[in-house]
């Protein structure tokens, strides 16, 4: 690994949603001299990666990593093939719909097709989600060993009174997850909020992503209709990337 990146990559993870640090607090963060850490983030301003508070002496991302993932997401197959696939299940369950990725031990959302009405709404691509706390986690993990092994290697954090953490107690889940191709989550990572997740398979017949349905928890359980609508949804994704049959295949840890 080489040092100088790994340290900048450290920086912009402390600095990751709305935290503002000063030199200082990135410095006790990293365990590094205060004038180390100025040389990093200066070097990150520069290239834009960075930004400084206007008027104070905090830092926060920068605006070309807006830029940078907006690159990422328009690079990715199985994003550019599910739009219409993601907004018809929205028009369908009437419905938030989004489109997840593993990410390290995280969930990241590629894609969210908002509901079909006229209520005030937050744009949730780019979030990041506990793999453990999300149906769409619990699909990524039944079907991928590695995932799995990435997940459970920390700590799982509760976040609600619903979490599950107890890594036996998760894992037992999962065989089922994989048999049937969906997961379900009620109030384990936002209290009163609820999704159904199934997964998407690629060419190779490997899960790369994993597409669920997000409602009230109050308006649960989802109906077999919503079932239904979602499990399609995820086969003819799977079909557009090439994928000869679903559910996908459980990938071993070193694939």
């Amino acid at each position: 690994m080489i040092q100088a990146i790994d340290r900048a990559a450290k920086v912009l993870e402390l600095l990751q949603g709305s935290r503002h640090l000063g030199i200082t607090d990135l410095a006790t963060a990293l365990q590094l001299p205060p004038s180390t850490v100025h040389g990093i983030v200066s070097s990150l301003r520069e290239h834009g990666l960075v930004a400084k508070e206007r008027g104070g002496q905090r830092y926060m991302l920068g605006p070309t990593l807006l830029k940078l993932s907006s690159v990422y997401l328009d690079s990715l197959d199985v994003r550019a093939r599910s739009m219409r696939w993601t907004q018809e299940l929205a028009r369908r369950t009437g419905m938030a719909v989004r489109l997840g990725a593993p990410h390290f031990a995280e969930v990241l959302v590629i894609h969210h097709a908002l509901r079909p009405d006229d209520s005030p709404q937050m744009l949730e691509t780019g979030a990041a989600l506990p793999a453990h706390a999300s149906a769409m986690g619990k699909v990524l993990l039944a079907h991928d060993l590695g995932f799995q092994r990435a997940v459970f290697a920390d700590p799982l954090t509760s976040l609600t009174g619903d979490t599950v953490t107890d890594p036996a107690v998760l894992a037992a889940a999962l065989p089922a997850i994989a048999e049937h191709g969906y997961a379900t989550e009620v109030d384990e990572a936002v209290l009163g909020e609820s999704s159904l997740a199934s997964p998407v398979a690629d060419a190779r017949g490997d899960i790369v992503a994993a597409v669920a349905v997000v409602y009230p928890t109050a308006d649960g359980p989802a109906s077999d209709a919503v079932l239904h609508a979602l499990r399609d949804t995820a086969r003819n994704i799977s079909r557009e990337l090439g994928a000869s049959a679903w559910p996908p295949r459980i990938a071993p840890p070193d694939d």
